[in-house]
Formats: C-alpha cells, structure tokens, sequence
C-alpha cells in the first residue's frame, strides 16, 4: 500500500507454493485490494488462484452491480471465478437471526462446502486491522469471555469437519483500511462501496462510525491496540487449551460416588452428571477454577455464563460471598449445581429439560413464585389493557431491545453474541408478552414505561428436588 504495500514474506507465512487458494471478493475495497495483491504475487508465490463471491440476495440492483463487477475484475486478473447465491432474508428468518449474521452464516457455509469439495486447500478473506478492533470491541460490549477477545483468528483450521485440512486465511489483519484505499488510489483501481456499509443500525456499523472515533480521540493507536490485545488473547487461549487437557482428566470424575468405593452413572434416560472434589477446587486460582466449571459444564452439553459460575464458586465456597448455607443451584437450560460434603456435582436431569418447564401467567401487579425455574418474579405498574405476561422459555421470533441499541434484536442473536450455546439458549428464561421481551435472565433490557419487575431466585429450601 501507499505506506506499507504487503509483501511475499505473508504468502511464505500463510500459503504452500501450489497452494489452490479462493479469494473471497465481494467487491469492496478490501477484498479489491487482497485479490491484485495475490494475483500480483503468482509468479513468485506459486499460488493457483480462483474467485468466489457470494450474492446474499441483498440490495436488488446494487448487488447485482457488485457481482458484475467482481467478474469483470476477475477476467482482467485472468483469475477463474465462481459466484453462489442466496436469500439471506430466508435464512436469517429460519434461523431467528439477524441479517448480518445470517450474511455471514451463508458465506462460511459457502466456504465450507468450496473447502470440503477439495477444489481448493484454502479460502482467503479480506478482513483487516480494522475490522479486527472493530471485532474485539464488539466482543467487549457484549460481555463476552476471555477467548471471545481473541478476535479474528488469522488462520482457521477446518478438519474433523469434512474439509481435510482445508483453512480460512486473512493474510490482511496487520493493515488498515486506510493503507488499502491509499493503495488501491496509487493502482488506479476502482472497488464497490456498500450502500449498507453506512447504515446505523446495524452494531458493526455503529462502532465503526460512532464509538471508534471517539476512541481514537483518547489514543489515535485504538485499532493497533486492540489488534495487539486479540493476539496476546490468542496465545493465552492456547496456553488454557493445553491446560485444562493436562487437568480435566483427573479434575472431573463421572457420577456420583457409591458406597463402598467406585462411581455409579444415572441410568435415567438423558440425565447425565459429574463432580469435581472440592478440595481440589480450593486449591485452585479463581482463574482456573472458573474454566474448569466452564468445560465440565461443555462435557454435559451447556454453557455457562459468567453469573453461572460465579454461582458455582459460591456453592462451593470458594467466593468471599459464599455463605456456606446453600446446598444447591439451578443454573438453568436443564442444568443443576449440588454441593456435598466432599464434591460439587453438576448434572443435567431430563426431568428439568426446557421443554419440561410450564409457560406461567405472571400477574401484574404481583407476586409469581416460579419454583419450575427456581425464582420468584414480583412485578409492578401496569402493562397495556390485554396484555399478558408469561414467564417461559425462549420461542423463534422473540424480539428485545436492549439500552443504548437501536432497534430490535431477536433473543437467539444476544444469547449467541454472550457466548451462549443452543441447550442454555433454549432453556433461558424470559419474561415475554407474546413475541416481546420485558426481561431476560442476566440480560439488561431496555424499561418497559409504567412497568417495573424485579426477578430473585427463591431460597434453597424452595427450591424443587430432580425429578419432580
């Protein structure tokens, strides 16, 4: 570029000489720039290029202008084309996502099948410093985990997945968005702007336009910054990985302990358990005892959230809240701590499945007693002549808004954007008229005016046994 034009030492980091590589181009600046710079570098690198661009369905005219043009740019580049299309109205509709992820949930799903075809060992995406910073603070916003701030991944090794050893590369994400158009203007190159790329609905766009500026009035450095937090992320990530394959093994026992010696594993169909010994807990550092109720939470199918586990190291006495007198927490999503004399058990019951628990009319004013889902829900105000509220789980097409987001999201996009995986997702409790959310379990949801509720877990002794 201008300051800083890419040279062949990515190409030796990222690619094999005879590497079949598919540039991902939509058309815009970036992945412009990515495709003359790999075209540029055929003689030396030994890469056997192709396109792919992939038509969402999107901006009528527009796009369609977008996918000429890519094929028009391919041909001067001498560089074989495919373009796939499809609806990702009716994607982001089957799914109860919105359309940005559905976009994306199409492209890699096209990358995906171009990988597991063999047709090529890898496809390279033009993501950028930029859109790394932009990546991470999203991620902060969202309250996301340490691993969640480790960005975009430079490399992403697909196997297992039916894809060989197939990769996403983004031999892109040390240069800025301004190094590119500086190099593209220096080229005499044209690229397609996105009509949507300035719309501020979307939350991408809102960090890109509002917050980053702002940030960058504090340190004009903000995107280096994050992109540098993202790699140390990466390889802490790396660290805990190994870590916690050295340590499960022996940390997490299956069962429940039967007397006279040995385990014994629930015969009950679905139900399923561990235990991790307390002692060996209260020797741990927070940091490690919270990934270890994370990955045994995962060996049962769940998620936890950060409150989750802060409610497990309660249980277990290993937080300067714990007050010794709790036997037992509901985590939701089928999903229940117990703490014994010796162990902290964490299993899942079919009888406490998400397709188990009642949808419950909540009176407002008023007082429900939830011991299905383990709270109690007292709600103030009025809501609108007709209205009802009903404390359940969650159903395709729940819409909520969140404080300081413009417009409506569906309930499947936050819980996914917190880290959340599909069993907690279905079993999250809310508090819903019809497709509405007024509350959501560790959600902060925008006030409903004339409305008030306030949501406790109701104490141990309220509490329902397995299985009732």
């Amino acid at each position: 570029m201008a300051t800083r034009e890419p040279q062949l030492g990515w190409a030796r980091h990222y690619f094999r000489a005879g590497d079949r590589v598919a540039v991902a181009v939509s058309g815009g600046a970036d992945s412009v720039a990515l495709l003359v710079v790999m075209a540029d570098s055929r003689p030396e690198s030994g890469l056997v290029l192709s396109a792919i661009h992939v038509h969402h369905g999107l901006r009528g005219a527009e796009a369609d202008g977008d996918a000429q043009f890519v094929a028009e740019l391919a041909s001067q580049l001498d560089i074989p084309l495919r373009t796939e299309h499809g609806d990702v109205r009716a994607l982001a509709a089957q799914r109860g996502q919105g359309i940005e992820e559905a976009a994306r949930a199409l492209r890699y799903r096209v990358f995906h099948d171009l990988l597991a075809s063999h047709e090529v060992d890898a496809v390279a995406t033009a993501h950028t410093l930029d859109d790394q910073a932009e990546t991470v603070l999203m991620k902060m916003l969202r309250g996301a985990w340490t691993e969640g701030l480790t960005g975009i991944a430079p490399i992403v090794t697909l196997e297992g997945s039916g894809c060989g050893s197939g990769r996403i590369v983004r031999p892109l994400l040390e240069v800025t968005r301004a190094e590119i158009v500086a190099y593209l203007e220096a080229r005499g190159h044209t690229w397609r702007e996105d009509s949507t790329n300035q719309e501020l609905m979307f939350t991408r766009n809102r960090v890109r336009y509002t917050l980053l500026p702002q940030l960058r009035e504090f340190q004009p450095r903000i995107a280096e910054q994050l992109s540098r937090m993202a790699a140390v992320a990466r390889d802490e990530e790396a660290w805990w990985a190994r870590e916690l394959a050295r340590v499960m093994p022996g940390m997490v026992l299956p069962g429940k302990p039967v007397r006279g010696g040995g385990r014994a594993n629930s015969t009950l169909p679905g139900e399923a358990g561990v235990a991790i010994e307390l002692e060996r807990l209260r020797a741990m550092h927070p940091a490690l005892q919270r990934r270890v109720f994370r990955a045994a939470a995962e060996q049962l199918g769940g998620g936890l959230s950060f409150d989750q586990t802060e409610a497990l190291r309660v249980l277990s006495g290993l937080s300067e809240r714990a007050t010794g007198k709790r036997a037992r927490v509901e985590l939701g999503a089928g999903l229940t701590g117990e703490r014994t004399a010796r162990e902290l058990r964490l299993f899942r019951s079919p009888e406490r499945t998400p397709s188990l628990l009642p949808e419950l009319v909540v009176p407002v004013p008023g007082v429900l007693e939830a011991a299905e889902y383990g709270y109690r829900v007292i709600t103030g105000g009025n809501l609108a002549s007709g209205d009802t509220l009903v404390l359940r789980t969650p159903r395709a097409g729940d819409r909520v808004r969140l404080p300081h987001s413009r417009g409506v999201k569906t309930v499947k996009e936050v819980l996914e954007r917190g880290g959340h995986s599909a069993a907690e997702r279905a079993g999250w409790p809310v508090l819903a008229v019809g497709s509405s959310i007024l509350w959501m379990s560790g959600v902060e949801v925008e006030r409903t005016p004339g409305f008030q509720v306030a949501v406790e877990p109701l104490r141990e002794r309220e509490q329902p046994s397995p299985g009732t």
